[in-house]
């Protein structure tokens, strides 16, 4: 069963495989014997370890394989070396292995297989066990001395005395043979006395002795196994899921996808998790199974209270478990389950009535002194119990007050949960509405509410057709017309267009001055705005900022003054839209409102990155990403905020962190406009590298290529960029020309379709003189009047900031000059770009020696960047004018994110350390690590921290 469930994917493990290569490559040399493996049950130590071996034996190692069984401490002696000797009788033969021993020594081998003879006479005395250790040594020795020899062993932890002290001998005494052991153990099976910590110690002293303890996977590394797995990238909640109940452990993930997602506990792991269990005194397990109904992690006190014991005979009965790992001791004398899988496996094990019973008492008691637990916690821990002790009244009574509190700590996604069992549990209990103050409709209104606020989409459109289907909009149109807007913002978020008559009825149902038409006033405003109505949209601002000041309520003015800022930022007024931006962030600190707070920072974000201020940006980014995750909203505002960060470093050439930021953002599930919005920004950065591929593959995702209609500008402007730029990569100017005069047309017969905001504005304007320059030639007549409308456009934009005015340059073909302000605002591609543009210039005015001397400037840009087709394009025109261009140096190779990642690993930083200094994944280190070594063209990291020093990289 879970064979078929193995990834076909290597996740993970990059690191500790590189440690074991390295550990191998110090054997040849003599300075390693050995490696310890340690890791819980399930973690991938036999994984890693044949990955390990099976390239070992790729490079021509010799590997050989050997095991320990449960039995072995019962007297299985030198079960691994006998089945290591074993495989090699079957590779070589008798004859030849005693070859490599001294005359009659293979009788001391006989002790181990019956193939070598009788065995010598004397027994298991001291003598006769000092003489087969030797001979083992002699023998593992003569293999190495024909090829390097790797012996993997797997679960000491289950080795005999006789293993256990071979292993001994062995590690301390192979310096220097070409020789390493590879031993892998279970962590979690060593408890206090187990026999092997002793000799764990005795090795961790020996220098050529390697520790290697495998952590857990992390969320990101789960999500790449089940990928692998299931074969497509599993959705957002899923990875939650199994990586919630899994903890990160591969084995468990296995387990779990096996099973299904139905699966309330996987028998595959009843065994592994159980048995553990199953060998505790039967006071212990009563206690454990007592524990598991609390969680899994109960405190000492309330456990004691629900389970009746004393402090002594609550601890007695305890002590066994924790001496075998079941339970660990948590902080304020608390318990805590190993995993939790085997909470939920002996959780399990309650009978019906039992399960009840223990459910009922904890809420009792919890109720009776809600200090038992911890701060904050009392809440969601009655709803849970009374809801497993099946009272309906106060499961559903509890689940509505924990939601109130999950609202108040901004924990929308616990809310949904809790909200959707009191709607499942409204029918059991016949004064429902009167026992916790709303009705069923109420109900309905806030789980919508909590589901678009944590960006679970199809749930919220779900709660709000249920609340609408309640309502009759003639006796209650205020609260009907707020469930209109919610689904017309829900229907926005999926990507859906024509929502304008959603928010026009909305509109028209609450006609009056009043609080609910201010609320519709909002969202509707910000939509026009992103269509490009501004006109009518700062109408309606206008009325909503009236409407709020007199009504008094800030969140809703800050609101409507961040849909201004976009009308400010539609208009070109940067500057005005970051002072409006400003006055709305200080409203929500003031307010202490998470929602605009959060808003206002990622739309600041945008619009420091369009003035040039891209560090300050950035670091608004971090702060904004931090925020969103404290006040519960990472799906939609934090990944808004993560999206606009990787915009800022992609227009600064730090794509690989651009890289990263995308690609942790897709991984959280963004809502489809954020995500294609994130598409479009990884497509900007495969056109700079020439990824092809990657490109057509986003376009066609987009519906670019089937010209699927979008109705929001920033949408529309950046997917005709985008397309243009693909034609433009792939040699096809006419189909670019194509498509610049299809844009041109719609921009002149409806002025919305043609964006007049700055940036996007003179950025796509540059595009097109870019597109005219390589049509030119072939359709002077069509090349004539895309210039003639374009500067039409042109005359209608203003140019607010340096990086307008920048693409204000480029598209006046003042080459020079734009590569100037480009470098003023440290931004390489596009520095490089009209730097080569110029180049091209006086090239063919005859001035080979200005478009050399600019070329040289260009090209350590373009390869810093591993810009591919600049590259190209750099080398073409200078072998056209005769210019021989220099390799770049390794400085200039090299990202800034490279140099520091490097730094770290000079300093001898494992991937994992790196991870945490940088707040990035350790896949995402190995990256780097990978893009290093090759970029320095050596092999280790020790060669890379040597040619680091060597070419004073970090010095610089």
């Amino acid at each position: 069963m879970l064979g078929r469930s193995v990834s076909p994917v290597f996740v993970g493990r990059e690191e500790e495989l590189t440690a074991l290569s390295q550990a191998f490559d110090e054997a040849r040399k003599g300075t390693a014997t050995a490696v310890l493996v340690g890791g819980e049950a399930g973690v991938g130590k036999t994984r890693l370890v044949q990955r390990f071996a099976e390239q070992a034996a790729r490079s021509g190692a010799h590997v050989l394989y050997g095991g320990c069984v449960e039995l072995s401490t019962e007297g299985l002696a030198y079960a691994p070396f006998t089945a290591a000797l074993r495989q090699l009788v079957r590779e070589q033969g008798t004859t030849q292995i005693a070859a490599l021993l001294p005359g009659g020594a293979e009788r001391d081998l006989a002790r181990l297989l019956p193939e070598f003879g009788e065995p010598s006479g004397d027994g298991e005395t001291d003598t006769g066990r000092a003489r087969l250790f030797e001979q083992f040594l002699t023998l593992l020795q003569r293999l190495a001395g024909n090829r390097p020899t790797i012996l993997l062993i797997e679960d000491i932890h289950w080795a005999d005395r006789s293993s256990r002290d071979l292993i001994a001998f062995l590690s301390r005494n192979l310096g220097t043979a070409q020789i390493l052991i590879v031993m892998t153990y279970r962590s979690d099976d060593l408890h206090r006395q187990h026999p092997l910590r002793p000799v764990l110690a005795e090795l961790g002293r020996v220098s050529s002795v390697l520790r290697l303890d495998l952590p857990r996977l992390s969320r990101d590394e789960v999500a790449l196994q089940m990928a692998g797995i299931l074969g497509i990238d599993p959705d957002y909640p899923k990875v939650e899921k199994v990586y919630e109940r899994s903890e990160g452990i591969p084995l468990f993930v296995e387990a779990l996808l096996d099973c299904g997602e139905d699966c309330a506990f996987p028998e595959s792991m009843q065994d592994l998790i159980l048995g553990s269990v199953e060998r505790l005194p039967e006071e212990t397990q009563r206690v454990l199974r007592i524990a598991a109904a609390g969680g899994i992690r109960v405190g000492h006190a309330l456990l004691a209270a629900v389970s009746g014991l004393s402090d002594l005979e609550l601890e007695a009965a305890l002590r066994s478990a924790i001496a075998g790992n079941v339970l660990q001791i948590a902080d304020n004398r608390a318990y805590v389950f190993r995993h939790s899988l085997i909470r939920e496996a002996v959780h399990d094990e309650l009978l019906p009535g039992e399960h009840q019973r223990l459910h009922s008492r904890y809420a009792e008691e919890i109720s009776r002194d809600r200090k038992l637990v911890p701060p904050g916690r009392a809440a969601v821990e009655l709803a849970h119990h009374w809801y497993g002790a099946r009272n309906d009244l106060w499961a559903l009574i509890s689940a509505w007050d924990a939601a109130q509190k999950s609202f108040g700590a901004f924990a929308y996604t616990e809310a949904i949960p809790l909200l959707e069992r009191v709607l499942m549990l409204w029918d059991r209990v016949p004064d429902a509405a009167e026992r916790i103050g709303a009705d069923h409709t109420a109900v309905l209104e806030r789980a919508s509410e909590a589901a678009l606020a944590g960006g679970e989409l199809d749930r919220g459109i779900k709660f709000v057709k249920a609340a609408l289907a309640q309502l009759d909009e003639t006796r209650e149109p205020a609260r009907v017309a707020t469930l209109i807007v919610r689904w017309a913002n829900l229907k926005i978020y999926k990507g859906k267009t024509g929502v304008v008559d959603d928010f026009q009825h909305a509109l028209r149902l609450v006609p009056e001055p009043t609080l609910a038409r201010a609320s519709v006033i909002m969202p509707m405003s910000q939509h026009l705005m992103l269509r490009g109505d501004v006109k009518e949209g700062t109408r309606l601002i206008e009325e909503g900022l009236r409407l709020s000041r007199d009504l008094g309520d800030k969140c809703l003015e800050g609101d409507l003054l961040l849909n201004l800022a976009l009308g400010h930022s539609i208009d070109g007024d940067t500057e005005a839209t970051l002072a409006t931006n400003l006055r709305a962030l200080e409203m929500g600190r003031q307010e202490s409102s998470g929602r605009l707070i959060t808003r206002a920072i990622g739309n600041n974000i945008d619009a420091l990155s369009d003035l040039g201020r891209s560090e300050e940006a950035l670091a608004l980014a971090d702060e904004g990403w931090q925020l969103a995750k404290q006040y519960g909203r990472m799906r939609l505002n934090g990944l808004f905020i993560l999206l606009n960060r990787a915009e800022a470093l992609e227009a600064i050439g730090r794509w690989d962190e651009a890289l990263e930021a995308i690609g942790q953002a897709l991984s959280l599930g963004p809502v489809l406009r954020t995500h294609n919005h994130l598409l479009r920004v990884r497509a900007d950065i495969a056109l700079g590298r020439g990824e092809l591929a990657v490109v057509e593959g986003i376009l066609a995702e987009l519906g670019v290529l089937k010209e699927r209609p979008e109705e929001f500008l920033q949408d529309i402007t950046n997917s005709t960029r985008l397309r243009i730029g693909w034609h433009l990569f792939k040699g096809e100017s006419l189909a670019a020309l194509a498509v610049t005069e299809r844009i041109l047309s719609l921009s002149s017969q409806s002025p919305s379709s043609q964006s007049p905001k700055a940036m996007l504005g003179w950025r796509r304007l540059a595009l097109l003189t870019l597109v005219c320059d390589t049509a030119e030639d072939a359709e002077p007549d069509r090349v004539r009047a895309v210039r003639e409308q374009a500067a039409k456009v042109a005359a209608s934009l203003k140019v607010s900031g340096p990086v307008a005015e920048a693409y204000k340059l480029t598209y006046s073909r003042d080459f020079d000059a734009a590569a100037a302000a480009w470098e003023r605002l440290k931004r390489p591609h596009n520095q490089a770009k009209a730097l080569v543009r110029a180049a091209t210039v006086v090239a063919r005015s005859g001035d080979r020696e200005g478009a050399a001397t600019r070329l040289a400037v260009a090209a350590p840009l373009a390869a810093a960047l591993r810009a591919t087709p600049l590259i190209d394009e750099i080398e073409a025109l200078s072998r056209r004018v005769g210019v021989v261009q220099q390799q770049a140096t390794v400085p200039e190779l090299l990202t800034p994110r490279e140099t520091e990642v490097l730094r770290l690993v000079a300093l001898g930083r494992t991937n994992r350390d790196i991870a945490a200094e940088l707040f990035i994944s350790a896949k995402t280190v190995s990256v780097h690590v990978s893009n290093i070594l090759a970029k320095l063209g050596v092999t280790t990291r020790g060669e890379a921290a040597a040619a680091a020093h060597r070419l004073s990289l970090l010095s610089r």
